[in-house]
């Protein structure tokens, strides 16, 4: 079995798209929620919120033959692979292009606007908004697509379409590639553009936020104050590698990917259940070989909806007991779907190597439903933690744990 860490990250995000950015508003406890104005028109549609990412566009080396294939999700999705490269010294490498390295990657769906264009063919009756490429933007499997087109990657393509897990099982299945020998070098993550269709599909639930006159209020995972989720869009990259591969080449080393648990609940597709949350989180121990007691924080998926709080939180509780410092990151870029496992890992493995790990912002009153947990809320933490642990479960009853240890 192979050792396997992290030597890049790259990500696009509604709090920004680099890491000092990002952390100086993770440290001022400002969360990147507004309005979405043109969601007015949208009769029935309770929320107004989202997590948007407002300075992103395609850079200008990207010509039209590169992204013709590619909506605003794998845009996103390559852009921040690149920039993982980029961190991880690999970008102009041979090493990528020659099939050492693959491409484990997911979102919840392709492209919107090029749905609409294919379902113009039943509502309208012609084919006039369909063209060669209308398919390859709407795929689910676009993002992982267009990554290995455009990097030119011969390795493998793992792609992840599980809601909500679709960047964490990208990562955990890319990390399993690597452990077991299949390839040396993996991008992995996963990305999501925001749509209307997308809070819709909460909305009819009444799971969104309707808090629209107060955006910088919401959401507020584990709050007793909370009433829904925010949908958020982005896309995280992590460069992961062969440990033996990385100090072959001299690469710095952000993290190791020492665990990884995923399983299904076989129960209700919406309804989350405490008990196999808790045992993806016992998969990710057992997988990392370490004890509950040698993690020191979790990055909860913590969505603000009452059914998943509860249930995700007494989870933990029955894993590591009630002194688990515990936050959300959600609580400022909303939940951003696909991408969500993948920028949380990022921004997590980050705090770890600084030390300093942010609040639950907005979160003034833990709901007494949830379970005894060590929330951090106010101000951030400083602390020095060995190993870390990133949870996302999603709709289907898919869970994910991923285990990560600081590297000295």
């Amino acid at each position: 079995m192979k050792r396997v860490v992290v030597t890049g990250m790259g990500g696009i995000s509604p709090l920004g798209q680099d890491w000092e950015t990002v952390d100086a508003r993770l440290r001022s406890r400002e969360n990147a929620i507004s309005v979405i104005g043109e969601w007015d028109r949208i009769e029935g549609l309770g929320t107004r919120l989202g997590g948007r990412v407002f300075d992103f566009e395609a850079p200008s080396h990207y010509t039209r033959k590169q992204t013709r294939t590619m909506g605003r999700v794998a845009l996103m999705a390559v852009r921040a692979s690149e920039r993982a490269l980029e961190d991880a010294g690999l970008l102009e490498d041979p090493c990528i292009r020659d099939g050492r390295m693959g491409v484990s990657y997911g979102s919840c769906t392709g492209s919107t606007d090029a749905i609409l264009d294919l379902a113009a063919l039943r509502s309208e009756g012609n084919t006039r908004r369909i063209n060669a490429t209308s398919y390859i933007r709407m795929m689910s499997h676009t993002c992982a697509v267009n990554i290995e087109l455009f990097f030119e990657l011969k390795g493998r393509v793992i792609p992840t379409s599980s809601a909500c897990t679709s960047g964490s099982q990208g990562i955990g299945y890319a990390y399993e590639a690597i452990k077991h020998g299949y390839q040396e070098i993996m991008l992995a993550g996963g990305g999501e553009e925001l749509c209307v269709s997308q809070a819709a599909v909460f909305d009819v639930m009444f799971a969104t936020s309707r808090a629209n006159d107060t955006p910088d209020k919401s959401p507020r995972p584990f709050d007793e104050a909370r009433d829904g989720l925010v949908i958020g869009e982005g896309a995280g990259t992590l460069v992961l590698e062969s440990l033996e591969h990385a100090q072959a080449r001299g690469a710095s080393i952000y993290a190791e990917v020492v665990g990884f648990g995923t399983n299904s609940d076989g129960a209700h597709v919406t309804q989350p259940s405490a008990a196999t949350m808790q045992r993806a989180m016992e998969l990710a121990l057992e997988s990392a070989q370490v004890d509950a007691q040698a993690v020191g924080y979790v990055n909860a998926h913590a969505t603000a909806t009452t059914v998943g709080d509860v249930a995700e939180s007494r989870a933990t509780q029955a894993v590591f007991g009630g002194q688990l410092p515990i936050s959300s990151l959600k609580s400022y870029i909303g939940h951003t779907l696909g991408a969500s496992g993948a920028l949380e890992a990022a921004m997590t493995i980050r705090m770890m190597n600084q030390d300093w790990y942010a609040p639950t912002v907005n979160l003034a009153k833990v709901d007494e439903r949830c379970g005894e947990l060590d929330y951090i809320m106010g101000q951030g933490r400083r602390m020095s933690n060995e190993h870390v642990m990133s949870n996302n479960f999603a709709f289907g009853g898919i869970n994910t744990s991923l285990v990560f240890r600081r590297w000295r």
